[in-house]
Parts: structure tokens; C-alpha cells; sequence
């Protein structure tokens, strides 16, 4: 088979326009090419060329694709030989590997073919099906015209049997549309059902540029917002983002990656002249999805909403691509403005300067954390540090890292060395050897201040946001509750994996019980502090342990002032006893 980064670099080293242009005369429009239709054999110039996103289109027949496709299409190639034969055209060699082309069918094909089948369909309901008016004048409200729907290939999935109705007629069985993730069947004895019904569809393609899976928004009411195709032998949502098999040029070009939420979002962005953009397709940005940016751009600027949930997502974000040693900066939108509305509103000239005023990822949320005061006082300093925390060890190369330790020393007023080794424990002195941090000596069960927390979070306002600005998702130690915790705080409960959402239901069974909430709140906080501060004696008498004689004085005075503050902050053992008697949430 041909190795995916040489289809790529011969994809990327074709003159699209030349090639088709041996077959159609085509003008310039604009920044693109028409000319009369060489499938459906139109004399008007409908058929578009768009260099930039590497695609034709026509607007009559609705054949669309990359230089391959138009191989197989208009030459009846199959994908191999469309490869090689663009190959020779641009003078790329393609080296061999894992047995020659053509040693056997791909038998994820019939998957392919069924859902590039839907995509059609779906396209032409949008267009043609008097069902699909809400969808047109939804699309018309938010300043997109069919043209645009066309070329970006949305569709409207109806309700009702018509999609069922329509694959069968075109032959497609019913194991193939289940194993594509097109249809469900809900429970054993009950028939199959249309997974998108009443949504507006993105398709969402592969590096190869097929479709291979779905997006739907759904208008009107219903839930969820957005239904992603489950996950599939050809679909990995983990493993793709949208819009890359076009941006991926643009990023190369711009030598920068735009990462927003969503595909309206990107949409939007693409159709105001930002062609580099591209987002995650539903849920947290992943160690995979950040590798495939890492492979054609060395900056991304995150372009998340500035709420609450925003920057949290955008701070997670920023900490999953600094594993992958990119360049991250933080773009700020005016208050109420999300990119969609900032561009519909102010024009594409608001949001490049908004991107031009990008700022590097950390120093966002140092500037987050001085606006809000934490820097002010020896506790909030502390606060902020665990918060930068994350961010600085998240940083891969060691420049970065470097640069991010010298600045948040400066900022919360403390020596080098010392940050150096809390964010590294085991880089200590070379005259001794390293020791392993004695557990925490804090008596009550790690989990039980954080299921607390998480019932008072499920209690609702005002104890919701009280929870979520006063402690950060890095302090929940058990994994299952740190995800319900993130879950939660972003009002996002349904990206929850099995796991997860077993102990959201069992908590939200549970309840708070009959103890008053601000008790709960302040004993479960002073117990994750006390957490916090034991760690914080076990470093320092580690340091005891390895410092000069003339130091000692000094690093135990500081171990008793620890010493001091976290039995201020423990509950004592009475209080403990009786909250357990009571069956407290917090015991």
C-alpha cells in the first residue's frame, strides 16, 4: 500500500488547477476557477475549481472531490493508480511497503461506499426536500447561502423512514448502514431507526479526504445539540478533526493552526477567508488529534468562547498540545462575542486582530489569575501556582518549560530552584539520592471531601459555581470523580465514558442528605487544602533532609508554619466522628 504521508505530499504538490484544466476551460472568479461541468456535460460555468481548499464542485450535479477523485471520476481510475498517476505528473517517487497495491480489497470499502451514499443524499434532501425548509432558513439566519452549504457539503437528515426507505432502494444492507453507524437499532425485538433525524449534517472526512462520519445539529427542540456517528471500523473521533483534509494546506501556508469548538465555528471562520481552522469533534481535545496538528504546524491559537466553561476547555487544551511541543497561544473575544458572531457582527477584521493579539497559552492564565486578585496574598499566590502547575509541566520542550518556570518565579515572587523542584520533585540535588514522598498524613479518605463536592455541585446554584472557582479539577485525585468534576463544571454530563457516568447517576441517587450546604462546602475545601499543605511539610522536610546545616533553621521554621496553617484547616477528630455518626455526604 502507498504510505498515507506520500499520498499526502503528492496531493499537496499538485497544480489542481492545471490538471483539470487539461479537461475543462477554465477562468478565474475570484480566488477561483469555473468552467462548464465535465460530468454532467453543462455549458454554463458551474463547475467551480477552489485551489485553496484543494476540491471542484459542481453547483448543477453536485460532484465534488480532490485531484484523486477527479482521476477516478472523469477517468475511471481506481484510488491507487489515481495516486500513482499524480504522482509521476508532479515527479514524487512512491516507495513500497506493507505488499504491492492491489493485494486485496480494502474491506472497510462497503463502509465507505455507504456512507459517501448518505452524504449524497443528505446533500440533496438539504437542497431539493420540502422538509428541509427549517434547515435552509435556519442556515439563512446565520448568513450562509445554499452555494456555501453546497460546497461545504451539508446535508439535512428528515425524520421519518425516507433515509431507510432510500438506502434500501439503493441496494445497501442493513448490517453495512449499522456497522457505518447510519442507522440504530435500539433494543433486541424492535426494528432499526435512522440515527440523524430532524439535524442539520456535517460531514466529517479522513486525511484522504472521504467522508466517514456525521455530524448532526439538531433544529428545533431535542437533545443532544450535536450527535457525532458513533464510533466505527473507519470513524475515530478521537483520531480526526474536522475540517484538517482541507485545512491542513492552509496551515502550512498561514504556519499557524486556528483550534475553535465546533463546526459552525469553523464554518464561519472558513467562509470569512480563514482557511487554517479546524476543531475537535465534540469533546476534549485529544493526545492523538494534538499529534495530527503537531504533523503540519508548529502554532496553534486556541479560539474558544471566553466564558467560564471556555476557558476551561481552552486551558485543557492548551495543556494536551504543549505535550506535543507546539506553540500555543490564547486568542480573547470581546465579552458576549463567540467567533461565529464576532465575524457576523464586526467582520473578518475583528477577528484577525483578535488573533494578532493572541497571547502565549500560560501568560492567559497569569493574566486570568492577576485580574482576579490571587497574586495579592500568600494564600492566593499558592492557589495560583497550583493552577500554573499543569501548564508548566504540560510543556515538553524544554525551552518552554524553561521560559515558563522563570516567569510564573517572577510573578508569585519565589526562587527558581524552588518552582524547579515542584514541578520536577525527582530533579533534587545530586549529592543525594532521590526519596519518595511519604503519603499524606490526612486522616479521612481521599475521595470522600471530593464526593461531597461533586453533591454539592449536583445541588445546583449557588454552591455549582461556588465549587468551580474554588477548586481546580487537578485537586479531585480519584480519576472517575475528576471527570465528573470537569464534566460538570462545563454542563457537559453526556461526554462521560461508562465508568463515569455510573457514578454521576449513583451520585445524583445519592443527594446532599440533611447536612446545611456551607458546612459541607468549607470542611470538604479545608480538607483538599490540608491535602495540599501535608505534601507541601513532606517536600519541605525532604529538603530539610538534603540542605546545609546553616539552611536547616530556616527550611523548619517554614515546615511549622505549614505545619501551623494545615491544622487550622483540619477538621479535628470529634468533628469527623460526628459527621461519620450522622452519615454526612462528606464521611
Amino acid at each position: 500500500m502507498i504510505p498515507e504521508e506520500v499520498i499526502e505530499q503528492v496531493r499537496e504538490a499538485a497544480d489542481l488547477v492545471g490538471i483539470i484544466g487539461e479537461h475543462v476551460e477554465l477562468k478565474r472568479t475570484g480566488s477561483d476557477f469555473r468552467g462548464p461541468c465535465p460530468f454532467h456535460g453543462g455549458t454554463h460555468r458551474n463547475f467551480a475549481v477552489i485551489p485553496k481548499k484543494g476540491m471542484f464542485y459542481c453547483f448543477v450535479c453536485h460532484e465534488a472531490g480532490d485531484v484523486y477523485t477527479f482521476f477516478m471520476k472523469k477517468l475511471g481510475m481506481d484510488y491507487p493508480t489515481a495516486v500513482r498517476e499524480v504522482a509521476r505528473r508532479v515527479g514524487i517517487t512512491i516507495p513500497e511497503r506493507g505488499g504491492p497495491i492491489g493485494g486485496g480489497p480494502d474491506p472497510r470499502e462497503p463502509l465507505f461506499a455507504a456512507v459517501a451514499t448518505a452524504a449524497d443524499w443528505f446533500a440533496r434532501q438539504l437542497r431539493e426536500s420540502p422538509d428541509a425548509e427549517i434547515a435552509r432558513k435556519y442556515l439563512a439566519s446565520r448568513q450562509v447561502t445554499m452555494e456555501q452549504a453546497q460546497v461545504h457539503a451539508l446535508g439535512f437528515a428528515p425524520r421519518g423512514t425516507a433515509f431507510l426507505d432510500a438506502m434500501k432502494g439503493l441496494g445497501l444492507r442493513e448490517e453495512v448502514l449499522l456497522d457505518a453507524g447510519l442507522i440504530v437499532k435500539p433494543e433486541e425485538g424492535q426494528g432499526v431507526r435512522p440515527r440523524f433525524r430532524g439535524r442539520l449534517l456535517f460531514p466529517i472526512h479522513d486525511m484522504r479526504s472521504r467522508i466517514v462520519a456525521f455530524s448532526g445539529r439538531v433544529l428545533g427542540e431535542g437533545e443532544p445539540k450535536y450527535l457525532n456517528s458513533p464510533e466505527t471500523p473507519i470513524f475515530h473521533k478521537g483520531q480526526l478533526l474536522y475540517n484538517l483534509h482541507v485545512a491542513r494546506h492552509a496551515t502550512r501556508k498561514a504556519e499557524r493552526a486556528i483550534l475553535v469548538e465546533g463546526q459552525f465555528d469553523v464554518l464561519r471562520l472558513s467562509l470569512a477567508g480563514f482557511e487554517e481552522v479546524v476543531a475537535p469533534l465534540g469533546t476534549g481535545l485529544t493526545d492523538d488529534q494534538a499529534a495530527l496538528l503537531q504533523r503540519h504546524t508548529a502554532q496553534v491559537v486556541l479560539l474558544y468562547d471566553s466564558d467560564d466553561a471556555g476557558l476551561r476547555a481552552t486551558f485543557r487544551a492548551g495543556d494536551v498540545l504543549l505535550r506535543h511541543k507546539l506553540r500555543v497561544s490564547v486568542a480573547t473575544l470581546p465579552e458576549g462575542e463567540d467567533p461565529d458572531t464576532l465575524v457576523q457582527n464586526k467582520g473578518p477584521g475583528a477577528l484577525e486582530q483578535a488573533l494578532k493579539d493572541a497571547v502565549d497559552v500560560l501568560e492567559r492564565k497569569i493574566q486570568i489569575l492577576e485580574r482576579k486578585g490571587f497574586f495579592g496574598s500568600l494564600p492566593g499566590r499558592r492557589r495560583a501556582l497550583d493552577r500554573l502547575l499543569p501548564t508548566i509541566r504540560a510543556a515538553a520542550d524544554p525551552i518552554t518549560r524553561d521560559l515558563y518556570i522563570a516567569r510564573v518565579a517572577d510573578v508569585a515572587g519565589i526562587r527558581k530552584d524552588v518552582l524547579q523542584r515542584e514541578v520536577d520533585p525527582k530533579e533534587t540535588t545530586p549529592t543525594a539520592p532521590y526519596r519518595p514522598l511519604p503519603p499524606p498524613t490526612v486522616t479521612a479518605l481521599p475521595s470522600n471531601a471530593e464526593k461531597s463536592l461533586l453533591l454539592l455541585m449536583l445541588s445546583g446554584e449557588p454552591w455549582h459555581s461556588r465549587v468551580v472557582e474554588a477548586v481546580d479539577a487537578e485537586q479531585i485525585e480519584f480519576p472517575v470523580y475528576r471527570a465528573v468534576f470537569e464534566a460538570l463544571a462545563d454542563d457537559a454530563p453526556d461526554r462521560l465514558d461508562e465508568t463515569a457516568a455510573r457514578a454521576y447517576e449513583a451520585l445524583q441517587a445519592e443527594g446532599l442528605g440533611n447536612e446545611p450546604p456551607d458546612v459541607v462546602f468549607d470542611r470538604s475545601v479545608n480538607w483538599l487544602e490540608a491535602r495540599r499543605l501535608d505534601r507541601e511539610i513532606a517536600r519541605k522536610q525532604q529538603e530539610i533532609d538534603l540542605a546545609p546545616e546553616p539552611d536547616k533553621a530556616r527550611l523548619t521554621l517554614e515546615k511549622k508554619a505549614l505545619a501551623h496553617e494545615r491544622n487550622a484547616k483540619r477538621p479535628s477528630w470529634k468533628i469527623l466522628e460526628h459527621a461519620r455518626r450522622k452519615g454526612a455526604p462528606g464521611s
